[in-house]
């Protein structure tokens, strides 16, 4: 479903997931498929009255199901969520060369003009800046 290698999905990691109070994983699942996820982490924030934030992961679709509606259902239900626990905001990141992907995300009414995102991967902590 994705291209890296690196990607293991694991059993015990997803049901550890199923008890986090603080975060959901969405399946879309299809004829017995597994068609999309999307992972989203509710994170607490000093800044606005005990509201937390949340952050998307993993939003990803297969590639042949694209265009049918998986995305905006999911995103539906991660935004139907973050309301009932009162979120200030989404926020998510997307490789930059994925374009069709930003395009999607406009759609859906993410911003990609109001911020700017900053990544340090684990192979380069402790390096110096």
């Amino acid at each position: 479903m994705v291209d890296d290698e690196n990607v293991m999905v694991t059993e015990s990691q997803v049901e550890a997931l199923e008890v986090d109070r603080r975060t959901r994983l969405l399946v879309c699942e299809i004829d017995g498929y597994v068609r999309g996820t999307v992972l989203v982490c509710l994170c607490a924030d000093v800044m606005y009255a005990g509201q937390p934030f949340a952050v998307l992961e993993n939003l990803v679709v297969y590639q042949e199901c694209r265009g049918q509606e998986i995305g905006q259902a999911l995103l539906g239900e991660v935004e139907r969520f973050c309301l009932s626990q009162n979120c200030s905001k989404m926020m998510l990141l997307s490789s930059a060369s994925h374009v069709d992907a930003h395009r999607f995300f406009e759609n859906a009414g993410f911003r990609g003009d109001r911020k700017r995102g900053f990544l340090k991967y684990r192979s380069q902590f402790g390096e110096a800046t």
